[in-house]
């Protein structure tokens, strides 16, 4: 089966929808999909629920969507870095489901798993936990929380094979396998396509029986969210 298509907005045609759940991989803009949310821009599809650790910054990023206002709702850990983020949360425009980290990227792992459901810890006692159902385990209190099933999961990886097998480039990482295996569509934006076997079975990350599509991406802009230097 090809999973190759010639660009990233034939990789969406006939998959991304308005209203649709979405996840994107990603941690700041360290390893997002950069042509596929510029493809998600493009489409038009609208009242978008985006499950992602972020919203990248302004102007770049899911931040694109935001401008646009393509997202009606996130599902994130952090909102720093991008000001109409702020802006449209605080003026009641944006819905927001504050996840902490740990816990939003279980909720991915685990809807990959097909585990509807899980308790931890994190968030007893806060406002994470209000209208959740709190169980006792070994004299301690947990807070269930529900796996996440996106529609579709755009996804960034530095190598794939024509089966699909990815490997990613260090910490970027981060959310994107947990994304990819939770979409019930994954589709992926590689930086290096290679034949079928040539990725040694050691050396990759995720096997592509998660991915349904791959887009080739030789030139990412890969944007530094902050420079930091030092005097020589």
């Amino acid at each position: 089966m090809n999973k190759i298509y010639p660009n990233a907005a034939a990789a969406l045609a006939g998959v991304i929808k308005s209203g649709q759940l979405i996840a994107v991989g990603g941690f700041g803009l360290c390893g997002i999909p950069e042509a596929l949310i510029e493809a998600v821009k493009e489409s038009g599809v609208r009242d978008l629920t985006a499950i992602s650790n972020n919203a990248g910054v302004d102007g770049f990023g899911l931040g694109k969507l935001l401008e646009t206002r393509q997202i009606k709702k996130m599902i994130s850990s952090y909102v720093g870095e991008n000001k109409e983020f702020e802006r449209q949360f605080l003026a009641g425009e944006l819905e927001l489901e504050f996840t902490p980290q740990g816990t939003l990227a279980e909720k991915l792992r685990a809807g990959g798993a097909g585990i509807p459901a899980f308790f931890t810890k994190t968030g007893v006692g806060t406002m994470v936990a209000e209208g959740k159902e709190l169980r006792e385990f070994g004299g301690d209190t947990y807070v269930m929380e529900h796996a996440l099933f996106p529609e579709v999961s755009l996804v960034k990886a530095d190598v794939a094979d024509r089966s699909g097998n990815l490997r990613f480039n260090l910490t970027a990482r981060n959310f994107n396998p947990a994304v990819a295996m939770a979409g019930k569509v994954c589709i992926v934006e590689v930086e290096r396509i290679v034949a079928t076997g040539e990725i040694a079975p050691d050396d990759i990350h995720l096997p592509g029986i998660y991915v349904h599509r791959i887009v080739h991406n030789p030139t990412p802009e890969k944007r530094i969210e902050k420079r930091t230097t030092r005097p020589v």
